[in-house]
């Protein structure tokens, strides 16, 4: 099996890309067909009508291969934690696809989410992990979820954010020679880069919740598979969702401190204050891949080789994200629509 690695490694990710590719491109007429198009308006960051649901192919091409990497590659996972995760990714999925066509109330949505997130911390829990980390990680999950759909709002931003952040996973997993989770990471990845292809700017299709919320899940759930064998790696994992992270954080605090509803949509993260004030999706997109490259990426590979002691990358990353987060709101609220 180990000797068949390397072709594995790269066989199993390209049918993931083809799935997916295939799979969005059928959406797109399926959309049409129901009618699920999203309408420019008020709270929306596009101008013409556009389908959604393109998240479906990232989603099957996952629930495919994903049970095979996890369970047939070496450093395979535990029985339990791949059919945990295999059952969480569709109870997101399955409920973002409902909410795509016909709108979910909060509640329903949360006790969804938070299901499928103590199912594959009860799974780490029978691994070993202390069933005291099972609030944190209920915590961390659902807030997962919600953080990767509220930042979906422009054409690219989301699919190319999650390439970033899985193909970092990927290389974690593999220096530590978890090959099974490094597999499943790429498979991701080139799922993310199929759904892309139609998703760059100007898009053909959007995520929609089914794919938002899924990689939300997606993020945690790899990310506390690798965390669970080897802790110190919870900091440069952060460090790569730093710009997600804290533009979802600081937007969600200013509103809770304004006594907004939260969880309604609105336009009012840095990516979207950015679009109103003139700026292309692509500009806004290359801005954000920019960052990930130019900060994130080196103080990923600090935290990385620090490890007990990557924390301090880890805040360094946050304070330098959340200082020109800060600056360019407020050069945003300043300057008057273009």
């Amino acid at each position: 099996m180990v000797s068949n690695l390397p072709g594995l490694a790269l066989l199993i990710p390209l049918l993931s890309f083809l799935l997916s590719a295939l799979l969005v491109r059928a959406a797109i007429g399926y959309a049409h067909r129901r009618g699920m198009l999203d309408q420019p308006g008020q709270r929306r960051s596009h101008s013409t009508p556009t389908p959604r649901g393109g998240g479906i192919g990232i989603v099957v091409a996952a629930l495919a291969l994903l049970p095979v990497c996890l369970s047939a590659l070496p450093a395979s996972q535990p029985i339990a934690e791949t059919v945990a995760l295999w059952m969480g990714l569709a109870l997101v999925a399955a409920t973002g696809w409902w909410d795509d066509h016909r709108p979910l109330p909060v509640v329903p949505r949360l006790a969804v989410q938070s299901l499928a997130v103590l199912a594959l911390g009860a799974a780490l829990v029978v691994a070993g992990t202390p069933a005291w980390w099972l609030p944190l990680l209920l915590v961390a999950g659902v807030g997962s979820i919600n953080v990767h759909n509220f930042m979906d709002g422009i054409d690219g931003l989301l699919a190319q954010q999650a390439m970033f952040v899985f193909a970092g996973v990927g290389v974690l997993a593999a220096d530590r020679a978890a090959w099974s989770l490094a597999v499943a990471a790429l498979v991701v990845t080139f799922a993310c880069l199929g759904f892309w292809l139609f998703n760059r700017p100007p898009a053909r299709i959007f995520m929609g919740d089914v794919g938002s919320g899924s990689l939300g899940f997606l993020v945690f759930a790899l990310g506390a598979l690798l965390w669970s064998r080897h802790a110190a790696l919870i900091w440069p994992l952060a460090v790569l969702c730093a710009a997600f992270l804290t533009d979802a954080g600081l937007t969600l605090s200013v509103r809770i401190w304004r006594g907004r509803r939260w969880y309604s949509a609105h336009r009012e993260h840095l990516y979207q204050w950015l679009v109103r004030k003139g700026a292309t999706h692509r500009q806004v997109g290359r801005g954000y891949l920019v960052w990930n490259l130019v900060v994130c990426a080196p103080l990923a590979v600090l935290s990385w080789y620090g490890g007990d002691k990557g924390w301090w990358a880890c805040i360094a990353a946050y304070a330098l994200t959340a200082t020109v987060w800060t600056r360019l709101k407020r050069r945003c609220l300043r300057r008057r629509p273009a």
